[in-house]
């Protein structure tokens, strides 16, 4: 549908104090879901990182990549073997899972913010020492899964005072050289608090959390901790939705201001959440 030249300017006029409110401020996006595998909705989550960076934001990216993982192991004739959600990762597979975050997915996404105008580097958390970690549920027996134990941000903030869009893949280290994946989820939520973002937005492949999960209208637009955890004891917030749920609380915890779970199969959502007065997800806050 073709927009007047007068809509376009009222659109503007609206996104005005949003632009304002959020003005120099930290943004991190944890992307994921089907914005990372559909062509058309990549791109419309490209478009709205650098339009964000544009307009002053500071934009920090997030991404995960399991699919691309899983493929690259079957074709190397590994199984993709899965405990509680989390991956299976022997030392092989943490070299293959390295190789295709940090390489792969990483420098893609890379090429397609500076192929829309924008200035992106790549980094993983090896990169400066940006995350140490630790095995995640060693009794679980989830080999080279880890969980962040120190947050470095030096190189994330030293590229965002030089006008880059910092693009991390959640690969840690710990001090025996060995390599861990990191559920980017979890990465992104660490690495807002310690950034001290103004939020974090999680795109997934959901609507927000809904009171009903049979009603898509059922949305709940915001929620603070208190009811997160209510709604989680009461099984409202349930199955792939906990731990993002739970990452969301710890990212508020550490500091992050506010939390949003997006839908990003609806072409730019980030923008809708951000520069509107509506939004279109779930947002969560401390109080």
């Amino acid at each position: 549908m073709e927009m007047s030249n007068a809509l376009r300017a009222e659109v503007l006029v609206h996104a005005l104090p949003h632009i304002q409110k959020y003005n120099k401020k930290t943004v991190v996006i944890k992307y994921g879901g089907s914005a990372m595998i559909n062509d058309a909705l990549k791109d419309a989550v490209m478009e709205d990182i650098c339009l964000l960076r544009q307009v002053g934001l500071n934009v920090v990216l997030v991404h995960g990549g399991g699919p691309e993982i899983s493929e690259t192991l079957k074709k190397m004739g590994k199984e993709s073997v899965f405990k509680n959600g989390l991956r299976v990762t022997d030392k092989e597979t943490a070299e293959i899972v390295q190789m295709v975050l940090a390489g792969k997915v990483c420098k893609d996404l890379v090429k397609l913010i500076n192929n829309k105008g924008g200035r992106a580097i790549g980094l993983c958390g090896l990169d400066g020492k940006m995350m140490e970690a630790r095995p995640k549920d060693p009794e679980l027996g989830l080999g080279f899964v880890g969980e962040p134990v120190a947050i470095r941000t030096q190189a994330v903030t030293d590229l965002l005072e030089c006008g880059y869009i910092p693009v991390i893949a959640g690969i840690g280290y710990d001090e025996d050289g060995n390599v861990y994946n990191i559920n980017a989820d979890t990465a992104a939520a660490e690495l807002a608090g310690k950034l001290s973002a103004e939020c974090l937005i999680s795109v997934t492949d959901e609507s927000g959390i809904l009171a009903d999960k049979d009603d898509p209208t059922s949305l709940i637009s915001k929620v603070n901790i208190r009811t997160a955890k209510r709604l989680m004891a009461e099984g409202v917030i349930s199955g792939g939705m906990i731990p993002k749920a739970q990452c969301c609380i710890e990212a508020l915890k550490a500091g992050v201001k506010k939390v949003f779970i997006i839908d990003g199969r609806v072409p730019h959502s980030i923008l809708m959440e951000l520069l509107t007065d509506e939004g279109m997800g779930t947002m969560f806050t401390k109080n």
